[in-house]
């Protein structure tokens, strides 16, 4: 057929923007583009299509079946590296791993020395090897980067392992593949281009494949799409004629050796264009003749193919997308602040060392006590002490925050995976972190991308009410909704389902509650009833099979399973078909039914049709059902006449079918909207359907403004018109903001279909500017839906922004078709439902329903942010407070970058001495419960604005620090002047003054993170005291004479802790410091918290308000009940062609339908189908 983008006029039939009027491109080119938009004439949706040049370039790919010489030629080479040639056809072998046992290393270690913090160590280590300027020994480092550097190795390695083993399991699928001239069995990557492979039902198709011939009549084959599309209704595929006829044996199949050409590989789902050439004739190829990898052979006993496509060049490899290193917004801002941090250092340390350079000249050479016997001049020592410094000074950036960070990560994870409130009882399935370097994003999002069907919807459609000649079956009574309070009374008894056992070919799991409706059949004695069963059982292209004596049907669409099964049940079962005949059994008599034409569903029409005779008179009648907007227009003006053409119809019924929304949907969304979170839902649905979906998992509200396509594309023309007029703005945009798109106040949606915006962002600068305006005018929307949607193009809105919004995004969904769109978001979430595991597999994190979402964001993201930025803000300070004293202190020794405490207090600081506390809070810590999270969303805020974490709040710890070290150095400074101790000595030597300093240190640090702790646990107070206590007891041990005597050049300070602290004026000395490092803290939390206190803060005063609003009772409002259509039947074409009369009347429809639609049923409103 023609392309598949070329514009089309309206269609009569649908109101409205045309569904199908999008230019489904993915990746055609520039000038492909302009040609399949504007120079083709627009044709008649009718009219039969003019024949299609395909240019030589699209034809690109031959290939010859059954010869694998063939494709080895050297016209097929293409050049891999330098003079490296190798076949352009790729072998059947998928590859999704990153390492291998040789480059594991290499390329690991690569990968995380790209870390500034990690190549930054490495750096210091080499300083501490070189004598000279060695101030700390090289343990000091060494310790701590083997530890980060080997914890993260590990987690990759595990990760990767699990990836070998994925591919090898497929990999080495069998397969039967036709080898000199015999069906052998093969591994899947052994398969090749032109081999010739046989497929049993249930068997997973292995490559790209063309349909030859099959073991149902006309080489029909039934495939499951769910991996490729995340649908789990059949769809059918046929051989060409020829091929059927001639290619059923063994020997015929070996001598087959026809030449394909077609396009080259390319991503794209719903098309495919080719040539056989065979004995001199020429054979059109289309999607329908092609069995895709991914797929999976239902229905069908045996069938062969020709594999054209295989591994990488597969259309479902293809739609991979690349696999993204995601990083945090968090990791970013970390990054930036150990730059900053650097910077500092080396600002202070080349302060420090020409305050070195200038001591030394001034005092240092002419003090003969200072003499070390080393000739250097004034400005080489200075040199050296620059680098000295830096040693020193190291431990602002602290190597543990790598570590720790990865740890409280880790922990959270563990978290999400064990959360009972995640967990489907029903698949038992908890949910899954799959990653655990994103989960403080969580806390972050702005931006929700999801896919509808299977990820919003079940994709389990059932028959809940119909309408018969003006009356409604089906309804609950419900007393009217002042009683509401009685509504359990006695007197209204719960309604049973009907009871189905009289029908011995009833469907045990259908439910309906009108038991009067099915009396009312049963007496036969109201046609329009029996009419109305009797065209559900007849006007369809289900398939049916007889397994174990039950019926089973195979539908096109779930939709229509729905109906012919509700037929069923009712008495009218449809037992078989042949290509021109229908059985069904009505009540109790089988009956058959000549079928002259089945017009089948598509997308233009809207409507099925069938036209059948078995009068006793031989009289024709016309059976349809379609969206009721088609059929109001055909109906005739009274609508009791019995003419049978298609424009003066009789109306017998209405349906309404419900597709279920997951539990919980509504509620989500809802949820989630209060928390500033924007929804986007993206589908390969028709607008309508898309819709009633929106509506009733209340996305959108009554109160909304609906915007359309046309509506949106006048407004943007509007806009760039507008820049034209006045070039000279473009300069100036940057300045000035740009006015809002809607003006009028309230809330704005927007529904769109098909994106001729969402091409990659490749094109010029100027062919951005529509984009930033879709993007602008999109996100001004509460919530916006786009339809008729690729893979690729779902990818490509998520990026947009991303790009242009510089907004934190998660996308959402369920099957294959949305493993591109969960790769690009910053978060992908896979929803482990009823379709493949491929969306698992890509996701970040992965559970069973989507109303767990709200949980993983409101509760484990909100938390992970706000401990993640906790432990940050905490981590620089203490870092900074310890550090910063030995500033202080180099303007009392020279500048000579003598440190100020031991050196094994300083590689125990942050390994021990400081970090439980620290690390606990990072795991632990709430600021609210998880009920009252779910209860007040707004608490997600501030997560989305980043206000936990900035540089505001490191400058404030880094001021803090500046503050605490003064005092820490200052105070003991100030009390070690004048003193003398209570016997005659003064306690005033350098090894005293580094315990008491140290002292007050730990003690400062250990309270202070006790006052920012909001979740008290045994853990935590355990963890406060058990690191003061640990820093005594090592402090007395490495103090001790013993340890003296073994190791004297390593342990110097012998004595020095019992010495000093035998002094009650160096306790007093620690409480005073300890007091006034405190103290301001203190006060100004207070004032915080009384004056401008946070949306946490806040959270007492809301819970009392609630209570006051729960004892008011509200105002009793109604609904607007608005009536939506959304036509069941809006599925691909259905399997007409194939049942009338094989060849016949088969004419292509225009275009495909979509995938399938979904109807919805509204609470309070309803979805009513013709």
């Amino acid at each position: 057929g023609a392309k598949m983008s070329r514009r089309r006029t309206d269609s009569q039939g649908s109101l409205g923007p045309d569904d199908e009027a999008m230019p489904y491109s993915d990746d055609e080119t520039d000038d492909e583009l302009a040609v399949s938009s504007e120079g083709e004439p627009e044709a008649p949706p009718g009219a039969p299509h003019p024949p299609v040049e395909t240019r030589p370039s699209d034809m690109g790919w031959k290939v010859k079946a059954n010869d694998r010489a063939y494709h080895q030629l050297p016209e097929f080479q293409k050049k891999v590296f330098l003079c490296i040639k190798k076949s352009r056809y790729s072998g059947n072998a998928i590859k999704t791993y990153k390492y291998n046992a040789f480059t594991f290393l290499p390329l690991n270690l690569y990968e995380q020395l790209k870390r500034a913090a990690n190549l930054y160590f490495l750096a210091l280590l080499i300083l501490q090897i070189i004598p000279e300027i060695s101030t700390l020994p090289w343990y000091t480092t060494l310790i701590p980067l083997v530890v980060v550097l080997g914890v993260t190795a590990i987690k990759d390695l595990v990760d990767d392992l699990a990836r070998h083993r994925m591919d090898k399991e497929i990999n080495n699928r069998k397969s039967e593949v036709l080898l000199n001239g015999r069906f052998q069995e093969a591994k899947w990557r052994d398969i090749q281009v032109g081999d010739v492979v046989r497929m049993k039902k249930n068997d997973f198709i292995p490559a790209d494949i063309l349909l030859l011939s099959s073991s149902n009549p006309n080489s029909l084959c039934y495939v499951e799409t769910a991996e490729l599309d995340g649908e789990t209704n059949l769809k059918f595929k046929m051989g060409l004629r020829v091929t059927d006829e001639r290619l059923q044996e063994e020997r015929q199949l070996a001598e087959f050796n026809a030449l394909i050409e077609c396009e080259e590989p390319n991503n794209r789902l719903d098309k495919f264009l080719g040539m056989m050439l065979w004995n001199r004739e020429q054979y059109p190829l289309e999607l329908d003749n092609m069995l895709l990898r991914g797929c999976k052979v239902r229905n069908t006993e045996e069938c062969h193919g020709l594999v054209i496509f295989a591994g990488a060049d597969t259309k479902i490899m293809r739609n991979g997308g690349k696999t993204r290193f995601k990083r945090t917004k968090i990791d970013e801002l970390m990054n930036y602040m150990v730059y900053t941090i650097f910077a500092l250092l080396l600002l202070v340390a080349a302060g420090l060392a020409i305050g070195h350079t200038y001591w030394y000249e001034d005092i240092g050479s002419k003090a003969w006590y200072l003499y070390d016997g080393k000739d250097q001049d004034a400005s080489y020592r200075g040199f050296l002490s620059f680098w000295g410094y830096i040693i020193v000074l190291n431990t602002m950036v602290p190597i543990s925050l790598y570590v720790s960070v990865e740890v409280i990560r880790l922990g959270q994870s563990k978290f999400i995976n064990w959360d009972l409130q995640m967990y489907f009882a029903e698949k038992d399935t908890p949910a899954k972190a799959r990653t655990t370097t994103l989960n403080e994003q969580l806390g972050q999002i702005e931006y929700i991308f999801s896919d509808k069907t299977g990820t919003l919807t079940q994709n389990i459609m059932a028959f809940k009410k119909c309408t018969i000649a003006g009356r409604s079956y089906g309804k609950k009574k419900r007393c009217s909704s002042r009683n509401k309070k009685w509504i359990n009374e006695p007197f209204s008894a719960p309604r049973q389902p009907v009871d189905w056992s009289w029908n011995r070919y009833a469907d045990k799991k259908f439910q309906f509650m009108d038991n009067y409706l099915v009396a009312h059949v049963r007496s036969k004695k109201d046609r329009d009833a029996m009419e109305f069963f009797k065209l559900l059982s007849l006007c369809h292209t289900v398939m049916v099979e007889n397994k174990d004596g039950e019926l089973v049907y195979q539908a096109a669409s779930p939709d229509e399973g729905a109906l012919v099964t509700a037929a069923r049940n009712f008495g009218f079962v449809f037992l078989s078909r042949t290509q021109d005949t229908i059985t069904i059994r009505e009540m109790d008599q089988e009956t058959t039914y000549e079928m002259l034409a089945l017009l089948d569903f598509n997308s233009d029409r809207k409507r099925m049709s069938i036209i059948r005779t078995n009068f006793p008179d031989g009289r024709i009648r016309l059976y349809c059902k379609g969206a009721d907007t088609v059929i109001y227009e055909r109906l005739a003006p009274n609508s009791r006449h019995k003419e049978t053409t298609q424009t003066a119809l009789d109306l017998i019924g209405a349906t309404a079918i419900e597709d279920k929304l997951q539990d919980g949907v509504p509620e989500t969304i809802a949820k989630l909207a209060k928390a500033d979170i924007k929804i986007w839902v993206l589908t390969g649905d028709k607008k309508e359907t898309a819709e009633n979906i929106g509506y009733s998992c209340s996305l959108l509200t009554d109160d909304m403004q609906i915007h359309y396509g046309e509506d949106v594309n006048e407004k943007l023309s509007i806009r760039q018109a507008n820049r034209r007029n006045e070039p000279q703005t473009v300069y100036r945009r940057k300045k000035k903001p740009a006015e809002p798109f809607f003006t009028q106040p309230g809330k704005n949606a927007l529904i769109i279909t098909g994106g001729c915006w969402l091409h990659d962002g490749k094109r010029s600068e100027m062919n951005s500017l529509p984009q930033i305006d879709f993007v602008d005018m999109a996100c001004e929307c509460e919530a916006v839906i786009c339809c008729r949607v690729t893979p690729k193009q779902k990818a490509n809105v998520v990026s947009l922004v991303k790009k242009y919004k510089k907004a934190v995004t998660l996308s959402i969904g369920d099957g294959a078709n949305d493993v591109n769109m969960i790769k690009t978001a910053d978060i992908g979430v896979g929803i482990s439902g009823q379709e493949g595991m491929q969306a698992v597999m890509s996701s970040d994190y992965a559970f069973a329903q989507f109303r767990y979402l709200q949980r993983l964001l409101l509760v484990h993201g909100r938390w992970s942010y706000i401990r993640m930025c906790k432990f940050l803000r905490f981590f620089f300070f203490k870092n900074f407070a310890f550090t910063l004293v030995h500033f202080w202190y180099s303007f009392f020794s020279g500048y000579s970058s003598q440190v100020a405490y031991e050196d094994w207090f300083i590689t125990l600081y942050n390994l021990c001495y400081s970090s439980l506390p620290v690390l606990l809070v990072g795991l632990l810590d709430q600021d609210v419960n998880d009920r009252l999270s779910l209860k007040f969303p707004k608490l997600y805020l501030p997560g989305q604005q980043g206000t936990l974490f900035n540089y505001k709040n490191f400058f404030i710890s880094l001021f803090h620090g500046i503050f605490v070290s003064l005092i820490i150095f200052f105070i003991p400074y100030g009390a070690f002047l004048q003193t003398m101790g209570q016997d005659g000595e003064a306690p005033s030597d350098y090894q005293s003054f580094a315990v008491v300093t140290a002292s007050s240190l730990i003690f400062t640090v250990n309270l202070q993170i006790s006052l920012d702790t909001s979740y008290w646990t045994f853990v935590n107070c355990f963890a406060v005291l058990g690191s003061i206590a640990i820093y005594f007891g090592i402090m007395f041990d490495i103090h001790s004479a013993g340890i003296h005597v073994i190791f004297p050049s390593i342990f110097t300070f012998t004595g020095a802790a019992s010495n000093a602290l035998r002094q009650p004026y160096l306790w007093l000395t620690i409480i005073l410091t300890v007091g006034i490092s405190l103290l301001p803290v203190i006060c100004i939390q207070f004032l915080h918290k009384t004056i401008w206190p946070s949306v946490g803060d806040k959270k007492y005063e809301m819970e009392l308000e609630e209570k006051e609003k729960k004892k008011q009772p509200s105002a009793f409002q109604r609904g607007r009940r608005s009536r939506r259509s959304a036509y069941a039947f809006s599925h691909s074409r259905g399997y007409a062609d194939l049942i009338s009369s094989g060849r016949s009347i088969r004419r292509r429809p225009a275009a495909r339908g979509g995938p399938q639609d979904s109807i919805r049923e509204v609470p309070h409103r309803e979805a009513e189908n013709i």
